[in-house]
């Protein structure tokens, strides 16, 4: 089945991936392109709209992202965000002009009126609040445009060209903070664009299906499976495409959560493919024994675990494919053109030789995390593996701060547990986009059973986020973290103090080490 198809160009803005994702949750594809992607190219991909993406760029400027005027001649809708609506303005004869007395800039939530006649604002409210983001103004709209939206300070809040099915808006529709945003995109894809909604990942899994069993035919793959959700979901898409034709190594390095090796073991126990554990904890101990700088340890398990994936992977023999869980943000972010080679060589580089593959096969690398979420549920795959929190690949090396021992995980094991037991117990853990406990090398006095203890200091963290480049933390009831705390300190020995932490990223990261 081919998708009907959206393109969001992008001319640098930071909410780039956040439109694209908005519109996949109308169930509509798109994919992000470049401002340089050229027209033919465009052309070729027969989309039913574009929208062009906001930038930090003036775009009078000689150096300021620009595409060629053929793309308003394609006869296809176009929706242009912040920068995107001063592009289409500029492109077309109108004039943008530096904020001035009369046109200041506007920055946040802002107050518009919307002319409701206009198919991008119709069935929504007169007046809501909006986010606006620009230095730039619209001064002169290009001939056939009309404003459809104001504020106090900007009269061109929003314009249109019905004729040619072109939109502009100055604001941001695709965040949270504009109020109708989200139906606002509805409005442009389904009464501008015609699109019908046929993205969806049950569909999207049999078409896959059927592809990779095209591809693979007689053939082997081989999956190195960390047990997160990328690597999981594509190694069930896999199991039901191919079955034992595929190989999944899972290297349980021991610094995994408490009985998490054991879930991802069970999850893929009966799912057809060949599932290789191997328990090499002690192993990584042994070389990260003494080891306390945050690098160090990263850089030691990170080769430890090539090593131990080249010794399984010697025992199966040659093998054609090699599986990977790339998904689209990591193809965005890598760049346009760029993107399958930088991510092809980060997740395979150090493979040995004898791993002759003719070709790498990345099943998720059009879907977004939350697609990859769905199409587990749609495969079947165990709901704990699907919203398994983010967990990072060196695992809880590096929420221990200092050196690494059995004892140390133990006790970090157990309490960690315990707080993501509680989490979901008070119906917070789809609300919480990461949360989990640290074990600090910091030890303080406490009076337990009268008597004097001198134990660690645990803290625990949970943040909100969108993209996880920025993250708040998450306002968690009191309640809820002071059954946590005692929970923690009744039943797990050696902690005599709990803390949470309180700060956003930035200026903190959301990992501590």
């Amino acid at each position: 089945m081919t998708h009907q198809k959206v393109l969001v160009i992008d001319f640098g803005g930071q909410y780039n991936q956040l439109i694209a994702r908005r519109v996949r949750e109308h169930k509509i594809y798109c994919e992000v392109k470049s401002y340089k992607t050229p027209i033919e190219e465009i052309r070729a991909m027969n989309p039913k709209g574009i929208i062009f993406t906001g930038g930090p760029n003036s775009v009078y400027l000689d150096d300021s992202p620009r595409m060629a005027n053929e793309i308003f001649e394609l006869g296809v809708p176009i929706l242009g965000i912040c920068y995107g609506a001063q592009f289409m303005v500029y492109g077309l004869g109108g004039k943008i002009e530096k904020a001035n007395e009369t046109a200041v800039a506007e920055f946040g939530r802002t107050d518009c009126t919307f002319d409701t006649k206009s198919l991008l604002f119709k069935g929504l409210k007169k007046k809501s609040v909006v986010w606006m983001s620009h230095n730039d103004h619209i001064a002169t709209l290009p001939e056939g445009f009309r404003a459809v939206c104001h504020s106090d300070k900007c009269p061109y809040g929003a314009i249109e060209n019905p004729q040619k099915k072109f939109y502009g808006t100055q604001f941001h529709p695709e965040v949270n903070h504009t109020e109708q945003g989200f139906d606002m995109l509805g409005n442009f894809l389904y009464k501008v664009c015609g699109c019908v909604g046929d993205w969806t990942m049950e569909e999207y899994a049999q078409t896959a299906i059927r592809e990779i069993r095209e591809k693979v035919g007689s053939g082997k793959a081989l999956l190195a499976l960390s047990g997160g959700v990328d690597s999981s979901v594509a190694c069930k898409l896999l199991a039901k495409a191919i079955g034992s034709q595929l190989t999944c190594i899972f290297v349980d390095h021991g610094l995994m959560r408490k009985n998490e090796g054991d879930e991802v073991e069970a999850a893929f126990a009966d799912s057809g493919v060949n599932f290789v554990r191997v328990n090499a904890g002690e192993r990584f101990l042994s070389k990260l024994k003494g080891v306390t700088e945050p690098e160090a340890k990263r850089k030691i398990i990170g080769e430890e675990f090539i090593r131990v994936f080249e010794d399984e992977a010697k025992k199966i023999g040659t093998v054609d494919y090699l599986v990977q869980g790339t998904i689209y943000p990591d193809v965005i972010e890598s760049g346009a053109g760029d993107a399958a080679v930088i991510k092809s060589h980060h997740n395979v580089g150090g493979l040995p030789d004898y791993v002759d593959f003719k070709e790498i096969i990345e099943p998720l690398r059009m879907l977004f995390k939350d697609e990859v979420r769905a199409l587990g549920i749609a495969l079947g795959l165990d709901e704990k593996l699907v919203w398994r929190q983010p967990f990072p690949g060196p695992g809880l090396a590096i929420r221990i701060i200092g050196d690494i021992t059995p004892e140390k995980i133990a006790i970090l094991q157990d309490a960690d547990a315990i707080f993501r037991e509680e989490i979901a117990k008070a119906h917070l853990d789809r609300n919480i986009n990461q949360y989990f406990a640290v074990l600090t090398n910091m030890r303080s006095v406490g009076v337990m059973g009268d008597g004097r203890t001198y134990d660690y200091t645990l803290a625990l963290r949970g943040v909100t986020t969108s993209d996880f480049m920025t993250a708040d933390f998450s306002r968690i009831p009191y309640d809820v973290l002071e059954t946590v705390s005692v929970r923690i300190v009744n039943e797990v020995k050696h902690i005599n103090r709990i803390v949470y932490d309180i700060t956003s990223k930035p200026p903190a990261t959301i990992e501590w080490e």
